[in-house]
């Protein structure tokens, strides 16, 4: 009844704000609730606030006590939804598939899946060296067992 609580004021708090999406949520059998947030343009630290008061401030501390933790994705996080897909277009992604790995820039994404795009070096038709190839790779998010973004320092 609790977790069923907590859910609805999620979902309503999310639904307020179209370009916040729910990446993770849970309630441990001692109310501890946890929320992942990511967005369509990221997710501030105001995102993060409203959905906490949004769910904090509808549940009665007398009837429940709970700690309540909400978070963003972080950089270093797999992405795990479709929808992440998006706003990482044109960033260097790393994604695992049942029998590759692949690095390069997303360039695309579509319903089924993405389009990562990369230079490759490979030996020349004729003759000997070698020389610098386009590759492109379309992969469907049915494939991808796991994906990364690959952060640059």
């Amino acid at each position: 009844m609790f977790n069923d609580k907590v859910k609805t004021l999620l979902d309503d708090a999310i639904a307020a704000d179209k370009s916040l999406f729910l990446i993770d949520f849970s309630v441990t059998a001692d109310n501890t609730i946890k929320v992942v947030l990511d967005g369509d343009e990221g997710v501030t630290l105001q995102d993060c606030i409203k959905i906490s008061r949004a769910i904090e401030h509808n549940l009665d501390r007398d009837e429940y006590d709970f700690s309540l933790e909400v978070t963003s994705a972080g950089a270093a996080s797999p992405i795990t939804m479709p929808r992440q897909y998006t706003k990482n277009i044109g960033r260097k992604l790393k994604v695992v598939t049942e029998s590759k790995t692949f690095e390069g820039n997303l360039i695309e994404t579509t319903d089924k899946g993405i389009v990562l795009a990369w230079k490759a070096r490979e030996p020349k038709p004729v003759g000997k060296g070698k020389i610098t190839v386009q590759k492109k790779e379309e992969i469907e998010f049915s494939e991808i067992k796991e994906a990364k973004v690959i952060l640059k320092f």
